[in-house]
């Protein structure tokens, strides 16, 4: 196993995900307590020294078993992670309990990383007021040592992500991104690893394998790639890929079982290099798969020609894009998540058919017919 080094620590190249454990008849809210107790057992004896859960994970449960499972070590041998559940409005005001709950279910006085978690169009305004003092309570914790490192998620936008370090930036260390080489360009995760590597901020991956997508292929780069490491397997392709984008301090992955724990770890044996060519093939076969027919997708380049002819104000090339995720995504928790932030008479549904968009479209979409397809998949 490497390490990174992150101010005077040293962290794991690869982070435990404890958002997919083992489960028990299928039912997500029963992790396999010794399923998960093998598995950290393993990670910790193979170097993996970084675990992340959540409030949310496992229906509430996953925070209770890695609890369970890290109890049996050394408080000083491990770095544990956990979030604010943000991502629910209702939880806003309920931070202190919450945060008391947290420490007792993972068995634990500290938490060494501690985030703001999935920071969102959806939430962005309950963060940025912050009437509760969620802020204060979580610097309050700092100060008595039961936070040592504050950061935040983010699933948002760019503009989300920075309206939020711009109010909060003097007290985030880090930032934890969904991150791969198809979201590069695709969610735009270029411009935010471009953001934090201006501020110094290091940059935590989550959804590297885009939540498994990439760990059955490398979208038809197979025999181009090929040619570099024949040995490596579409997992080896992603990771390999993270590895080479500046600012990445801690790839995080969220493993079921011991077959994919162990191939991880044996990975993550040491840094690997990767050609530019290479890098430019992923990203290629990334926007190939993105945006050919066959994935459903519409090719807008956000021009933004069509605002000027909307009678209805709507801003189409965002609604275009988050079109682009629902269809990729075969219906996902993105685009809905950031709809929910903006008002229903700028939703899809509000387009009238008129036409003069499409009209002056350089790329000749059809724009009120992807809007009326929009709407039909979000109303199932």
């Amino acid at each position: 196993m490497y390490y990174n080094d992150f101010k005077d620590i040293k962290l794991s190249g690869l982070g435990l995900g404890c958002m997919r454990l083992p489960v028990v008849g299928g039912d997500d809210t029963k992790p396999d307590q010794a399923a998960v107790q093998e598995m950290i057992d393993y990670a910790m004896a193979n170097g993996i020294n970084y675990y992340d859960t959540a409030w949310g994970y496992h229906g509430g449960n996953s925070e209770t078993a890695v609890g369970e499972a890290l109890s049996k070590y050394d408080r000083e041998s491990y770095y544990l992670a956990s979030k604010f559940p943000g991502y629910d409005l209702s939880n806003f005001g309920k931070h202190e309990e919450i945060f008391n709950k947290q420490l007792e279910k993972c068995q634990t006085d500290y938490f060494d990383f501690y985030l703001y978690h999935n920071v969102c169009e959806a939430n962005i305004d309950k963060y940025l007021n912050d009437d509760g003092g969620l802020t204060e309570f979580l610097l309050k914790m700092k100060d008595e040592g039961k936070i040592r490192h504050l950061g935040f998620s983010c699933h948002g936008s760019f503009e989300v992500m920075h309206s939020f370090i711009k109010k909060y930036w003097r007290h985030l260390e880090f930032c934890q991104i969904q991150l791969n080489y198809l979201d590069f360009e695709f969610q735009n995760a270029k411009d935010k690893v471009e953001e934090l590597n201006n501020l110094g901020m290091p940059i935590w991956v989550m959804e590297g394998l885009r939540g498994g997508k990439l760990a059955g292929s490398v979208l038809g780069a197979e025999k181009i790639l090929e040619k570099s490491n024949p040995d490596w397997t579409p997992v080896n392709w992603a990771f390999g890929f993270l590895e080479t984008v500046p600012g990445v301090t801690m790839i995080l992955s969220g493993m079921s079982d011991m077959d994919q724990l162990r191939q991880n770890i044996e990975f993550f044996d040491e840094k690997k290099t990767i050609s530019d060519d290479d890098i430019a093939a992923l990203l290629t076969a990334a926007h190939y798969e993105t945006t050919g027919k066959a994935a459903g997708t519409v090719p807008c380049t956000a021009c933004r020609y069509c605002m000027s002819k909307c009678p209805q104000e709507l801003e189409i090339p965002r609604l275009l894009s988050l079109f682009n995720e629902h269809v990729y995504t075969e219906n996902g928790f993105i685009a809905p998540m950031a709809l929910s932030a903006i008002d229903k008479d700028k939703w899809p549904s509000a387009c009238i058919g008129c036409g003069a968009c499409a009209a002056v479209c350089p790329q000749r979409i059809d724009i009120p017919g992807t809007m009326k397809k929009f709407t039909e998949m979000l109303s199932k």
